[in-house]
């Protein structure tokens, strides 16, 4: 099934990517303190419930817009991360679909990268995939040689003590790493960690439809994902870090603040 299921998750995320490319914004609504909702994300996740309801009758949905279960087996839809970007007319948006099985371990994940015509993938035990093509994550091991991204800063309630600590990172990052790169679109940063475009991301949230289906690609690819104590990466940790094997101690390290 997971091969057929992959199938199935390629053909939802190529609905979702020529929806993208052929209709307006439309409205863009609040909800929350700067952050973004629109038609279009509202139109994606839509048609993609409403196609993957025909397709897998049997298997739940949970979308970021519209909601659903999330338990047992379920389809885990981000519609479009990145709508700031979009909305902006930045081109570093994602559509991600992930199949979560009983466990809550991802069994196989989809994304597309629409503007840069890019469509990663991976089933649980059978590498990662851009384009048809087996991808594996970087072999960099120095920090002064690594491209790292950062997710966005905290906003709304308690943001301020958020991004004491998150400022606090990025300037020890910024100290030891080649580059920082924030790029917007978590599933677009975890995807170029799994192709080694870039080095390592930190995500400063675990939000499941930005982060299951890239840490599950980025996997697939040879990389690590662990949560900033180092712990494995699980749809409950508090914080994503996905990296290089061989930087995974040096980044952890540079991270965690000097006592």
């Amino acid at each position: 099934m997971t091969t057929d299921a992959l199938d199935i998750a390629s053909a939802a995320v190529a609905r979702a990517s020529r929806t993208l490319a052929e209709r307006a914004v439309g409205t863009v609504e609040a909800k929350g303190e700067r952050d973004l909702v629109t038609d279009l994300d509202r139109a994606i996740e839509d048609d993609v419930r409403a196609f993957l309801a025909r397709e897998t009758p049997e298997i739940g949905f949970l979308g970021e817009e519209s909601g659903g279960t999330g338990e047992g087996r379920y389809w885990l839809l981000d519609p479009i991360d990145g709508t700031v970007n979009l909305v902006h007319g930045l081109p570093l948006v994602a559509v991600a679909l992930a199949l979560i099985d009983d466990h809550g371990d991802t069994e196989a994940a989809v994304i597309a990268l629409p503007r840069f015509g890019a469509h990663y993938s991976a089933a649980r035990g059978e590498g990662a995939h851009r384009d048809g093509t087996p991808i594996h994550a970087s072999t960099t091991d120095r920090l002064d040689r690594a491209i790292v991204s950062l997710g966005d800063f905290a906003t709304g309630e308690g943001a301020a003590e958020k991004n004491v600590e998150r400022l606090a990172i990025t300037g020890r990052l910024a100290a030891g790493v080649e580059r920082l790169r924030m790029i917007g679109s978590a599933c677009t940063a975890l995807s170029w960690v799994a192709d080694g475009t870039l080095d390592a991301t930190l995500i400063h949230h675990n939000t499941p439809w930005d982060t299951l289906a890239g840490v599950h690609i980025a996997r697939e690819a040879g990389a690590i994902a662990v949560d900033r104590q180092g712990r494995p990466h699980t749809r409950d940790s508090a914080t994503t870090v996905v990296v290089a094997p061989a930087l995974l101690a040096s980044l952890l390290e540079t991270m965690t603040p000097d006592d």
